[in-house]
């Protein structure tokens, strides 16, 4: 009776914390259909629309604090706040390699996330199929900036931009290979998003193909999806961490 007792209390409680994640969400998702809402593909860029576009990442990152504390400063929260740098970069198109570099250290912060003891990771008997994952993620990266090379070099900054390229396409691969240990689906569902999103707009911004009519919205809603994916991913994350150290110490 009691094992049942307790079985219901933890329903109970899972229940209580989606509903309470999912009303400090709101906020995030308000701030994403008002900027659905406003955008237009010929928007000049302003403080107003670098605001509007990065207040759902804010909000995001406030709602991971909230629930985690300062212990995802230095990880999900802080690779929230760098990704809000970088969109306000990209609403001027003269700070794309500013704003690409604001998005590396993000990747780099969410990187050092799932590394971290609060995601599982999978054991030795499964590493061997992992680590094909891992290959495949590298190869099809290595394989997408062969593929865009020859546009980047017509680009005016090719100097600049050919190795910069380069070093984030490593860095958002890696990410998207470490969240595959974490044994986390929103976490890896996220980061494989955030690749979607960041493979659309290379292909726009470096002119790889023709315009496409509704480009710019895939890349955004990719984006704030992969965004909300990581962030629900880390809390769920911590709170389950928590919940076994609980159960540790019972």
């Amino acid at each position: 009776m009691d094992i049942l007792e307790t079985d219901a209390f933890d329903r109970r409680q899972r229940r209580n914390m989606s509903c309470a994640l999912l009303l400090s969400l709101l906020p995030f998702f308000l701030s994403a259909a008002l900027f659905f809402y406003l955008w237009t593909p010929d928007s000049s860029a302003s403080i107003m629309s670098a605001g509007v576009k990065s207040a759902p990442i804010l909000l995001l990152a406030a709602a991971v604090l909230s629930w985690n504390g300062g212990q995802s400063v230095l990880g999900v929260v802080g690779g929230l706040i760098f990704s809000a740098v970088g969109d306000c970069c990209l609403v001027w198109p003269e700070l794309f390699l500013p704003g690409m570099g604001a998005f590396a250290v993000a990747h780099l912060l969410y990187s050092f996330a799932f590394l971290s003891s609060r995601y599982s990771s999978y054991s030795s008997s499964s590493s061997i199929w992992i680590r094909s994952i891992y290959l495949i993620l590298f190869m099809f990266g290595g394989g997408f900036y062969i593929y865009i090379y020859p546009f980047l070099q017509k680009a005016p900054d090719s100097g600049t931009l050919l190795p910069a390229v380069g070093v984030y396409v490593v860095l958002i691969v890696l990410m998207g290979s470490l969240a595959i240990r974490t044994h986390n689906v929103a976490t890896l569902l996220g980061s494989l998003a955030f690749m979607v999103s960041d493979l659309s707009l290379a292909l726009q911004v470096f002119k790889v193909t023709a315009p496409m009519q509704h480009g710019n919205h895939v890349v955004m809603v990719t984006y704030y999806l992969a965004q909300l994916l990581i962030a629900v991913g880390d809390v769920n994350a911590v709170n389950n961490n928590d919940d076994v150290a609980k159960w540790k110490r019972s």
